[in-house]
Parts: structure tokens; sequence; C-alpha cells
């Protein structure tokens, strides 16, 4: 990568991370309600605005559902917008999740993963951002504060990109990565704004006949977000799955294009696959538990397992080839779920992956685990005896148990 630029390190954990990146994005509205744990996100910036830092319209609202709705509001008019949330605070928003993506309003927002109550929990699984997988957000799961910075900056560029329009979410592991302290590699303000470059809107047909660009004017005037009847509202539906598929290759060309001036890749954007060229056993997950994973996996390549990972980077819109491909010749695959889908057949990330295997001819076997609610630690060990599990598996050729909990006292 020959025209990577220089970078300074800077000492930041994930929150951090998301603020410095947000200012070096000429934001213009944040509109936003404080939560644990991703309360310093809005705190660090608004001290941004404050020192006159950027040039940024900071709205404190009175609820996360308030903070939603001014940042639809805003990004119709044209404006770039962003905010941050976690857990009960995603819960609040969820009416409004439907309608920015609806509106087709490129909303950014970080979300620092919480559990849900009750019983009241303030620490990091996936619960919160799993609830909300299918309003029609785009949603990027990361493993540690470099990447954090690098996909917030990225999230802005996919959102506006004119075949997409779609709100995005950031998503990364409270108090893991939201309070962790971390070496961050950061890129010149000028590069990042010359990297993202002014909103690009779509040319619409008005009610009068008129072509303009697609946002709320005065100087010409349209509804958006109206009411749809029957007659109408599937086909807007209809769209938005359309414009779902297109950010699959949005999101692939801004990662490649961020990497070419950063240095810094994550497998293609969509998929982060380690160590699979030849793997017999494998596990599948998202977020920060890849690094430990990532660990086990060399420890036990050096003991002659063939053992690999793959880390599902875009969750939504789900990379179905990407993840058929990358684990078609693996014998035996765990889907680690750090969110339980209540009544269902296993985890979430679980339900996809089998259902995206399914049609294959030859297909690996599949066992979930669902780990880490509530914020407990999972160690290396504990990743150790999933892969120990699935040699077993081959051993027996058959699954005991499809859905196991590990960590668990029961």
């Amino acid at each position: 990568m020959k025209n990577v630029i220089k970078q300074k390190v800077v000492a930041l954990n994930g929150n951090e991370a998301v603020a410095y990146a947000v200012k070096q994005s000429d934001v213009d509205v944040v509109a936003a309600y404080p939560i644990t744990p991703q309360t310093i996100i809005v705190e660090r910036f608004s001290e941004y605005v404050a020192n006159g830092e950027v040039e940024t319209a900071f709205v404190c609202t009175e609820s996360e559902h308030s903070a939603m709705t001014a940042c639809l509001t805003a990004a119709l008019t044209g404006a770039r917008t962003f905010t941050a949330t976690a857990s009960a605070g995603l819960a609040l928003m969820h009416e409004m999740l439907f309608v920015t993506a609806g509106c087709r309003a490129p909303v950014v927002m970080a979300v620092a993963n919480r559990a849900l109550s009750a019983p009241l929990n303030i620490h990091g699984d996936q619960s919160d951002a799993m609830a909300q997988r299918d309003s029609g957000w785009i949603q990027l799961y990361v493993e540690n504060a470099q990447e954090v910075y690098d996909t917030v900056i990225q999230a802005f560029k996919i959102a506006e990109n004119p075949n997409v329009l779609l709100p995005a979410m950031v998503c990364f592991d409270g108090f893991i990565v939201s309070h962790s302290l971390e070496n961050v590699n950061v890129l010149p303000d000028d590069a990042v704004k010359a990297f993202l470059g002014m909103r690009q809107f779509p040319t619409v047909l008005t009610h009068d006949g008129v072509k303009a660009p697609f946002r709320l004017d005065p100087e010409h005037p349209m509804t958006l977000g109206p009411a749809a009847f029957p007659n109408y509202y599937f086909e807007i539906k209809r769209q938005q799955v359309e414009a779902l598929k297109n950010a699959l290759s949005v999101i692939r060309q801004v990662h490649d294009e961020y990497a070419e001036l950063s240095g810094r890749s994550y497998g293609n954007g969509l998929i982060e696959a380690y160590r699979l060229e030849d793997a017999e056993v494998a596990t599948v997950c998202l977020g920060s538990t890849a690094g430990t994973t990532k660990i086990v996996v060399d420890e036990l390549r050096e003991e002659g397992v063939k053992a690999g990972l793959l880390r599902i980077r875009t969750f939504r819109p789900l990379p179905v080839d990407d993840i058929r491909r990358a684990l078609q010749d693996v014998k035996a695959v765990a889907v680690l779920d750090k969110c339980i889908s209540f009544g269902g057949f296993g985890g979430p990330v679980f339900h996809e992956v089998r259902h995206v295997l399914y049609d294959l001819d030859k297909r690996p076997v599949l066992v979930n685990y669902i780990y880490g609610l509530g914020g407990r630690d999972v160690p290396p060990w504990q990743i150790r005896q999933v892969y120990e599990d699935l040699k077993g598996i081959l051993k027996e050729e058959k699954v005991k148990e499809p859905v196991n909990y590990l960590g668990l006292r029961e």
C-alpha cells in the first residue's frame, strides 16, 4: 500500500476513538442522550464543541427517542448527523430506527453494546443491537478501539452513498472496548475530510415535476416519510431491501479505499477469515471475542490442530456468499452468540449462519454456544474448550447438544 498516509499514535479508549473520528468527519449535527457505557462519546464530543474545535450543532435531548428523531430530521435536510447509545437507550429508539431507515436518512450511530434489563446490568453483551437487526440499519461489529475509529469514518461514506442512503450502526462491546485504553493510529484531519468529501444527493422528481436533490429544501418542496397505504407500502420496503444489497459492494469499496489511505484492513470489510484456508474446525463470532479466539487458534495450530476463525464484521446486510465461501470446506463449526434469542433454536448469529450454509451440497456440522451474557468474562481456556468439543464432534460424527451455554453455572 504505497499511498499510506503518515499518522500519529494517540492513546484512546473505544469511546474516545469514536468521538475523535466524529470530530474529524465534519459532522453538522450531533443529538444524543447519555447512557452507560457510551456516555464518554458524547461527553468528549461536547468538549470539542465547547472548545470550538468543530462547527457542529450539539443537541442535548430529553431521551434517546428524541435524539434519533432530531438526527432523522437533520439528516433529511442534508446534514451529516451522528448519535450514540446503548442498551435501554437503543431500545427506546426502536420506533424511530424503523422510521429513519424507511426515510432513507444516513444517520451514523455508535452502539456500545450492553445487556438489557431485567435484571439491571450495565455490562456488555450484544442483546441490544441484535434486537434491532431487522430495523433496516446497516450493522458493523468491530473488534477493538483502532477498528472503532476506522469504521466510524467509513460508516459515514457508506451510509451517504447515493446507492445506499441508509443509516448505519457501528457496534462494539461495552466496557471491553468502550473503556479499554489502546494505542490508536489516527489520520490527519484534512485526510479524513478529503476521504469523506461533502454529502452527495441523488436527483428525484418532486411533486411539481421538478428535478431536485433528495432532501428537504423550501426551494424544492417534497414530502419525506408520508403515509403509504397498501398500494405503495410494499414497493417502498422492497427498495430498502435493494439498498441493503447495494451496501455489500459499497462497504467493500469504502473499506478498500480506506485501506489504501490508512494501511489498515479488516478482511474484505464484510468478513475476516483467520487461518481458515485449511481449517477442519472453526468458530464464528462478532466483536472483541475475535481477539481472544485468534490467540487460541494460534496455540492450537502450534499443537497441530487445523483450527480457524471467521469474524463477521458486517452483520447487516449479511454477506451470504462470503460466509459460504469461508466455511464450505470446514468440517465442524461452532457459532458463538453473545445474545439469546428467547424461544428460538439458538442465538441470532447461529440462526443466520446455519441458514446460509443449508443449501451447500457439502456443509459443516454446526453447533451453537451462548456466552458472555451480562458481560461475563470468556477466558481463552473456555474458547479452547469449544475447539476441543469440535474435535470430539468430528471423532463421533454427531452433535450431542446443538445449543450450549459457555461458562454458565448450572
